[in-house]
């Protein structure tokens, strides 16, 4: 038996709610995996990356893989990168639909995000200013590197982008390129995909379990399982949990099949 976690997206009180679940469900002890996207959009995306490294520490057996959302956040604070060609809307990591500002905010203790140079970041078109200039990245750079710990961002760094659980199940942020193996896979696909993804439906080498594209609920495909359920748009993070006979989603009341 394992449990899973979607993306969390900087919400705190989601995660204690999914963590209370899962004890209630008598997971405590159990296998716990995290499919990434921990930061962004909620507020406290520093206290969420600082839970799951405790719980590691401690002994859980918690396992944990990239999102797209982690590494921009740690190219940001390494190298000032804001902009990614994966997003084709073009937005920086530090507009407000992203949520960079927020997980910034949530490292720097007191920081008034609303303050009219946060305002000005997050809605640049509005006041004229320029997402991409480069000295409001320098300034946000060098400001990030002072809060951010170093043991986040090693941690971050050596996120694995796979992670193989039992019964056939594999743990991977966005998806995979069907028909290409794992081993010729690229990073940008593995937490980026949706194009060629999200509308396979044949059979696949494994059971993957997935986040990354936002649903109303978590969902399965048949040949892949959806745990994003949209709690970085303020949707309820739903726990899951695989009992060796089927996948289940957990709430107040209980165990609810998750099927096909």
């Amino acid at each position: 038996m394992f449990y899973a976690i979607g993306d969390i997206h900087g919400q705190k009180a989601q995660l204690e709610r999914a963590f209370a679940l899962i004890d209630a469900d008598g997971g405590a002890d159990a296998p716990l995996y995290f499919v990434g996207d921990l930061v962004d959009r909620g507020w406290d995306s520093a206290w969420v990356i600082q839970t799951i490294m405790d719980g590691q520490a401690a002994g859980k057996p918690w396992h944990c893989i990239l999102g797209n959302h982690d590494l921009m956040l740690h190219q940001f604070v390494t190298a000032g990168n804001v902009v990614h060609p994966e997003i084709l809307s073009r937005k920086s990591w530090l507009h407000h639909r992203l949520g960079g500002c927020r997980t910034l905010a949530s490292y720097m203790g007191g920081i008034d995000i609303d303050h009219p140079e946060w305002i000005s970041w997050d809605h640049a078109n509005e006041h004229g200013l320029d997402p991409a200039s480069p000295e409001l990245i320098a300034a946000f750079s060098d400001a990030a590197k002072m809060a951010v710990p170093a043991d986040h961002l090693n941690w971050i760094a050596n996120l694995p982008l796979y992670l193989d659980a039992p019964d056939g199940h594999r743990f991977v942020h966005a998806g995979i390129r069907p028909n290409v193996a794992m081993a010729d896979q690229t990073r940008s696909d593995l937490i980026w995909i949706r194009d060629g993804w999200l509308d396979y439906t044949a059979d696949l080498d494994a059971m993957y379990v997935h986040g990354h594209t936002a649903l109303d609920f978590p969902q399965h495909h048949g040949n892949r399982i959806n745990l994003d359920g949209g709690a970085g748009y303020g949707r309820p993070l739903v726990p899951a949990v695989y009992d060796g006979t089927g996948w289940f989603t957990l709430d107040e009341a209980g165990r609810a099949p998750l099927r096909p």
